[in-house]
């Protein structure tokens, strides 16, 4: 296994708020003796969970060669030959032996559907999922919001560096996303606003084309508009990358927008554009335009 596909585990596995979330919605959802399936398992975090929650076996599902190899040497080294079988292939073209009556799985991007989680859980469910059985989780959203930075390193985006105005910058600065961790939180300047949504196991929607509102909220300088995502597990239980938490293994989509100042009344109007190739979220694309509050009344 090649370093940078290990220290990506090793972030992932670190992130404490993401198995605490995975660890009670599968408390929730397991009966004794459930199949479970775990898609895009790993380093079989999500199926020793359901282990522990009673599932009578688990089928661990990579992609991944090294990655399932890997997985294969780790259920042999802890015993689990009898209770876990690593298989080794695309979820969506995978069909197990038997039906599974739980379908986990922890395949969110930075924005939410980038590494197709809908695609993949609606194709393996509906070969694999038993009638009456569940999906953790069972829904993601990716939320769009209206922000203003909290001074933390913007560089040229920023109204006064050293006393000089380098405004003339954002002229020739080409439209396109960011990935980033927030040293200080953003002020929202608007509600969250659902951008895309998807009942996972069910068929994946359409992410592209549809103009979303944000209503502006409070006064200041919209910097951005912020990509999120968040996957509710059971009615009390979610995981989201925004706000943040120490630990997470997830950046923000940042779209930046040149300085502009906006008041209560504003809406900001958001065209959200998916790529064919979803998984690059660089080409993920905004079309954004400003409707004044007087020019609504």
């Amino acid at each position: 296994m090649d370093g940078r596909t290990l220290l990506m585990h090793q972030v992932m596995l670190s992130d404490g708020e993401r198995l605490r979330a995975y660890d009670l919605a599968l408390r929730e959802s397991i009966n004794p003796g459930d199949v479970v399936a775990d898609l895009g398992a790993g380093m079989l975090a999500l199926s020793f969970l359901a282990l522990r929650h009673g599932a009578g076996h688990v089928f661990a599902v990579e992609g991944d060669p090294d990655t399932a190899a890997m997985a294969a040497r780790i259920a042999e080294s802890n015993g689990l030959a009898d209770r876990l079988t690593v298989v080794r292939g695309d979820a969506r073209k995978v069909r197990l032996p038997v039906p599974a009556d739980v379908v986990v799985g922890e395949l969110m991007g930075n924005l939410g559907p980038e590494e197709e989680m809908p695609e993949t859980f609606a194709e393996f469910a509906a070969d694999n999922l038993a009638e009456g059985g569940r999906v953790v989780p069972g829904r993601l959203t990716t939320d769009l919001t209206a922000i203003q930075f909290d001074g933390e390193g913007w560089g040229v985006w920023s109204e006064d560096f050293l006393g000089y105005d380098l405004r003339a910058v954002q002229e020739h600065a080409a439209p396109g996303p960011q990935l980033h961790f927030f040293q200080r939180d953003p002020l929202p300047l608007s509600r969250s606003v659902p951008a895309v949504t998807a009942d996972l196991g069910a068929k994946a929607p359409s992410a592209s084309g549809e103009v979303h509102e944000l209503p502006i909220t409070r006064p200041g300088t919209l910097h951005a508009v912020m990509g999120s995502f968040t996957a509710a597990f059971t009615p009390g239980v979610s995981l989201s990358n925004f706000p943040s938490y120490p630990g997470c293994n997830w950046a923000v989509w940042i779209w930046p927008l040149r300085h502009t100042a906006v008041a209560p009344g504003d809406v900001l109007g958001v065209r959200l554009h998916r790529p064919e190739s979803v998984r690059d979220v660089a080409e993920w694309r905004l079309d954004c335009g400003i409707v004044r509050r007087k020019e609504r009344t």
